[in-house]
């Protein structure tokens, strides 16, 4: 492989990147991680990693990485070769290298072509009254509270409630069910971090096991009871598929259950959260879209850029290749950093800007054969949301920043945003 373009090799200078991933992690960085992201950029587009690999911080490398048929998920076959393989055997580490993010070719191909593309236009289109009527009672919830107390945190009352009740809907999961789902969702993803630590992967296995019982339970009782719904007719194609292997047809059912719910979750809430934070902290900006409604699908895509809901993704050299101009060996692992991409000058000019009208690019869905399966849906979310809030809310605004979970540098979360009217 060749280099991308006209884009700058790797540094070592350990201590710059230690450096910048502590202000990464700290609260000031969750916040404003801009400069994080244009000081790690500075360091080359291949940023060597204190514990070996890379980072990918320009554009046109990280879409080469995500897009490369030569670049691979770190499945359980590329942990096994790792020297130190006792580091990949936490349950929950397991249990996620399962489901699709983690797996490769041709397992991937045969899960992805049997799901097809589950929220096609037609999908979509039938969703989008249920979701039109969850954002308006929620919305409700939210009036309320703000009539009744002055300020309401849009974090548990909204952004967190929308996509678990919309994929648990369209699953046939129990409304009782859905705070019990986002918590273990919480604790779970733990495990997902660039170096969890031991007390991190503590609190996911026990998650993990609170997970796996409940799924494992809602498709026992789902092939009791049949309904008319996604998960009924994913058990009947997997068990055409092992009719001989009741144990496979359910382990499929039950990997991608488990990952479809909880993928959709905390990453779709941080879209709708940033969306409301970046609108309607300049007045200004709340009131011009509120007079081009036309322009909501553009917002939400400049959400998407300006601040990613996941900052890292991971993947691994199947070969021996050149990246940016930097040799990376076979099964070297790099890790694309989605904000520093989408704040690349050669790719997005005057990137520290949010221009609803820029019709820039981003990487945030990745890319290739692991593009995000819940894309159109979040997109969906995001904008029946987005419209009711400009109509009903023409005064909201933010009392103060987002809080976050500033344990995390992979797959954000954002605890608190308080708004008033």
């Amino acid at each position: 492989m060749t280099a991308v373009g006209n884009i700058c090799g790797t540094t070592t200078d350990r201590r710059a990147v230690i450096s910048l991933l502590r202000r990464l992690r700290s609260e000031e960085g969750h916040v404003n991680p801009l400069p994080v992201w244009e000081e790690l950029r500075a360091l080359g587009d291949v940023v060597r990693a204190p514990w070996g690999g890379y980072f990918v911080t320009g554009f046109e490398a990280c879409s080469q990485v995500l897009r490369g048929r030569n670049w691979l998920v770190p499945d359980f076959a590329w942990q096994e070769r790792q020297p130190d393989p006792e580091r990949w055997q936490a349950p929950a580490t397991r249990e996620m290298t399962r489901t699709l993010i983690r797996l490769n070719a041709p397992t991937h191909t045969c899960q992805r072509r049997a799901l097809g593309n589950p929220f096609d236009r037609t999908t979509l289109e039938s969703m989008r009254p249920g979701i039109a009527a969850l954002a308006a009672t929620l919305l409700d919830d939210l009036a309320e509270r703000l009539r009744t107390g002055g300020e309401a945190d849009f974090v548990p009352t909204v952004s967190e409630q929308l996509p678990v009740r919309t994929v648990g809907e369209w699953l046939g999961i129990p409304a009782g069910d859905f705070a019990h789902i986002l918590d273990f969702t919480h604790r779970q993803v733990y495990a997902q971090e660039l170096l969890p630590t031991k007390s991190q992967l503590d609190v996911s296995a026990q998650a993990t096991l609170e997970m796996r019982a409940y799924f494992t339970e809602l498709i026992r009782k789902r092939r009791a009871h049949p309904g008319n719904d996604v998960l009924t007719r994913w058990i009947h194609y997997w068990d055409a598929q092992y009719p001989d292997d009741r144990s496979t047809a359910d382990q499929v059912v039950y990997d991608l259950t488990m990952f479809i719910t909880i993928a959709s979750l905390e990453t779709t809430a941080v879209l709708l959260t940033n969306a409301v934070w970046l609108l309607t902290q300049d007045p200004s900006r709340a009131a011009w879209l509120r007079a081009h409604p036309q322009h909501i699908d553009d917002a939400v895509e400049e959400t998407l850029r300006y601040d990613p809901p996941v900052w890292l993704n991971s993947r691994v050299a199947a070969d021996d290749t050149v990246l940016a101009g930097t040799p990376v060996a076979k099964d070297t692992t790099v890790h694309v950093l989605y904000g520093a991409a989408a704040h690349d000058p050669r790719r997005n000019p005057d990137p520290h800007l949010f221009d609803m009208l820029r019709g820039g690019g981003h990487l945030t869905f990745g890319g290739g054969a692991h593009y995000c399966l819940g894309a159109a849906l979040a997109r969906l979310e995001a904008r029946e949301l987005l419209a009711q809030v400009l109509e009903r809310f023409p005064t909201l605004r933010p009392t103060a920043p987002p809080a976050y979970d500033t344990s995390r540098v992979v797959f954000r979360r954002i605890t608190s945003l308080k708004v008033t009217t």
